[in-house]
């Protein structure tokens, strides 16, 4: 009998899966049986030798994503020429770092385009091959706790990681009925380039630590297996979730 979480046989597309939480997705599910398409403008060459060091299969797809309409191009494209895709990870985002009385248009423009009008394109775009082809599929958006905090000085980040929560139930609503789980995943703080210049800030840094339950900070890795919870057939009847994996931020 074959588990649940089983991911074989699976096409699975990342998007921003060169580092930090996109690689450490991209690493688990590879690991879960899924052939992972890892998509995202930087060379992929470490995350595919960490997926094949692994036991996994994967390839790279090299896109630039910041256009919003990119990702969504991409993904019919490559629906068309390797094969139906049967997951979706919405991970490429970015970050700006600004007084909201000193935010620029262009810093509100960019990171709203890239983490949240990007993200739902390219969810349309696998939803409307998915649908046609009467198949079943699951997208799994990378929120934030700034999805359900504030935050400070990352006024567009918070906006758009708002909105994505928003949007994954959304379209969990419209979409649950016919086959496609829409869900998302919401990481706490976690070592990335993203957090680089908050955890250099060493008052900041230790703020944090002292409220996280769990003593550290997240690693990319330990975003992986809620994705694969999300992605695979244990979570047919998930739909519209915001699951935090913050250890224990939210519960303080």
């Amino acid at each position: 009998m074959s588990s649940p979480f089983s991911l074989h046989g699976r096409r699975a597309v990342v998007t921003g899966a060169n580092t930090g939480i996109g690689q450490g997705i991209a690493v688990a599910l590879a690991a879960a049986g899924a052939e992972v398409l890892a998509m995202g403008r930087s060379s992929m060459a470490d995350t595919l030798a960490r997926i094949e060091a692994a036991g996994g299969t994967a390839r790279e797809v090299t896109a630039d994503l910041s256009p919003p309409m990119a990702a969504a191009e991409v993904i019919g494209r490559l629906w068309d020429e390797v094969g139906p895709l049967d997951i979706l990870v919405n991970n490429a985002g970015i970050i700006r770092r600004a007084d909201a009385v000193d935010f620029t248009e262009a810093d509100w423009d960019a990171v709203m385009d890239l983490n949240l009008k990007s993200a739902f394109f390219a969810a349309q775009a696998l939803a409307r091959h998915a649908l046609a082809a009467e198949r079943p599929a699951k997208i799994i958006n990378v929120a934030s706790l700034l999805s359900f905090q504030g935050g400070i000085r990352v006024a567009s980040y918070t906006a758009s990681k708002s909105g994505l929560a928003g949007l994954t139930r959304l379209l969990a609503c419209e979409w649950a009925a016919r086959g496609i789980n829409v869900n998302a995943i919401a990481p706490g703080y976690v070592e990335t380039n993203n957090t680089e210049a908050l955890r250099k800030d060493a008052e900041r840094a230790s703020d944090i630590l002292k409220r996280i339950p769990a003593g550290r900070w997240a690693r990319p890795e330990d975003m992986g297996g809620a994705a694969v919870f999300l992605a695979s057939n244990a979570a047919d009847y998930v739909n519209g979730i915001v699951l935090p994996v913050d250890g224990g931020w939210l519960a303080r």
